[in-house]
C-alpha cells in the first residue's frame, strides 16, 4: 500500500476485544499496510480496561445472551457502519457478517470475512434446530457472494470449498515469535516446584474437550500436577471430581488471564493436553489455539485424533497421539510422553516448529489478500 492514501479498515467482532489474540494480531499486521484500524465489539461488565494502538469502540447492549443479543448487536453495528468513515469491512466470524455484508453492498465497499470456526458446526446449536437454520440461512445466503475470504485451518477451508465453491484461504491462529525475555519462577507463580506440570488452557474448558478424563488420570500418576488454566462449561464439574478423588494436591485450577500472563504458566509444563473429541463436526476440525501456545512454549504435546491436531503433531514430531479417551490410557501416555529421552527428542524438534509456526509466516496470506484489494 505505498504511495497510497491512508485507509480506513473498520473490524468488527462480537466479544469484548479483552483476550481476543488472533483479531489482535490481525489489526496489528493492517496498520503494516497504512491504515487506520477501527476496532468494534462489546463492552460487558467485567470488561478490562483496553490498551492497544489503535481505536477501540465497545458496545454496551441492552441484551449479552441469545437472539436479543444477536439482533441487538446486528442492528446496531449495521447503522454503525453504514454511517462510518470506511473503506474495507472486516468481519470477524458468522454473528458479525450480516451487517458487514448489508453495509459493504450498500456503501460498495470491500468485506474481507474471517471465519474462526466452522459456525453453523459449533456444538452449542446443534440441538437448537431453529437457531442452526436460521444461522444457516444467513450463510447460505452470503457466502457464495462474498470473495475475500479467510478460515482457521484447512479442512475448514476445504469443507467450505466443497459446501459454496469458493476459494478460501487458511490463516491459522498462530503466535508471534515469543520475545519474552524474562520468566516468573514456579515459586512466583505458586506452582509446585517439585512435581511434574501437565498443562490445559484456553477459554474452552468445555464438554468433550477430553478434560475430564485427563483429570482422572493423574490419580494413576506421581509426581504430576494437572493445571487448567480457563473457563467453560465443565469447572464445575470438574472442581467436583478433584474432591471425590482426592486430588486436590496433584490438580490446580486458575481462572482466564491475561495471555502473556497464561504463557508464564505454560512455559514450566513439561507436557501440554489438547484432547478434543470427534463429538462434532466443529471439535472434528478444530486446531485449538493452545496446540501453538504449547509450541512456543517449548513443551511437548500430548493430542487426541483430531484430524489437523494430529497432522501438527505428526510433522514436526513434537508428542503423541492418544487412542482412545480412557483415563488409565491418557495416563500411559503422560508417562511416556515424560520419559526423558523421548522428551529431548520432542523438545529439540519443537524448536524447529516454532522457527517455522509463526504468525510473522502466517501473516503474508492476510497482508497478499489486502494488498489485492488495494490494486
Amino acid at each position: 500500500m505505498k504511495n497510497l492514501k491512508k485507509k480506513r479498515v473498520i473490524v468488527s467482532v462480537t466479544n469484548d476485544l479483552s483476550t481476543d489474540q488472533r483479531v489482535k494480531k490481525v489489526c496489528e499486521s493492517i496498520t503494516k499496510l497504512n491504515t487506520e484500524i477501527l476496532l468494534i465489539g462489546r463492552l460487558l461488565p467485567e470488561s478490562k480496561k483496553l490498551e492497544l494502538p489503535y481505536t477501540c469502540i465497545r458496545m454496551k447492549l441492552l441484551f449479552n445472551h441469545g437472539p436479543l443479543f444477536y439482533a441487538e448487536y446486528n442492528i446496531r453495528l449495521f447503522l454503525f457502519l453504514l454511517f462510518s468513515k470506511v473503506d474495507i469491512y472486516h468481519a470477524n466470524d458468522l454473528d458479525t457478517l450480516l451487517a458487514n455484508y448489508l453495509a459493504s453492498k450498500i456503501r460498495r465497499k470491500p468485506l474481507i470475512y474471517d471465519s474462526h470456526e466452522y459456525f453453523t458446526g459449533v456444538p452449542e446449536i446443534q440441538n437448537r434446530k431453529i437457531v442452526k437454520k436460521i444461522w444457516t440461512m444467513i450463510e447460505e445466503w452470503i457466502f457464495p457472494r462474498l470473495r475475500h475470504i479467510f478460515t482457521v485451518n484447512d479442512s475448514i477451508a476445504s469443507l467450505y470449498n466443497e459446501k459454496y465453491g469458493k476459494s478460501v484461504k487458511t490463516l491459522r491462529n498462530i503466535p508471534r515469535k515469543s520475545n519474552t525475555i524474562y520468566f516468573k519462577s514456579k515459586k512466583q507463580l505458586n506452582i509446585p516446584e517439585d512435581k511434574s506440570i501437565i498443562i490445559t488452557q484456553g477459554a474452552g474448558i468445555n464438554i468433550d474437550r477430553g478434560i475430564e478424563e485427563a483429570l482422572e488420570a493423574i490419580q494413576y500418576l506421581k509426581n504430576v500436577c494437572f493445571l487448567i488454566i480457563g473457563d467453560g462449561d465443565v469447572l464445575p464439574k470438574l472442581k467436583k471430581k478433584v474432591q471425590e478423588l482426592k486430588l486436590e494436591n496433584s490438580v490446580i485450577f486458575r481462572d482466564k488471564m491475561p495471555y502473556e500472563e497464561m504463557m508464564q504458566h505454560t512455559h514450566h509444563a513439561e507436557l501440554g493436553l489438547t484432547l478434543d473429541k470427534s463429538t462434532n463436526i466443529n471439535y472434528k476440525l478444530s486446531l485449538p489455539n493452545k496446540l501453538f501456545d504449547y509450541i512456543h512454549a517449548g513443551i511437548p504435546i500430548l493430542a487426541s485424533k483430531v484430524v489437523e491436531v494430529e497432522k501438527v503433531v505428526k510433522k514436526y514430531n513434537i508428542g503423541l497421539i492418544i487412542k482412545n479417551h480412557e483415563p488409565k490410557h491418557i495416563a500411559e501416555q503422560i508417562k511416556l510422553a515424560l520419559k526423558s529421552n523421548l522428551k529431548t527428542e520432542f523438545e529439540s524438534n519443537i524448536k524447529k516448529a516454532a522457527r517455522e509456526l509463526n504468525w510473522e509466516h502466517e501473516e503474508q496470506t492476510l497482508i497478499e489478500v489486502y494488498k489485492v484489494i488495494e490494486k
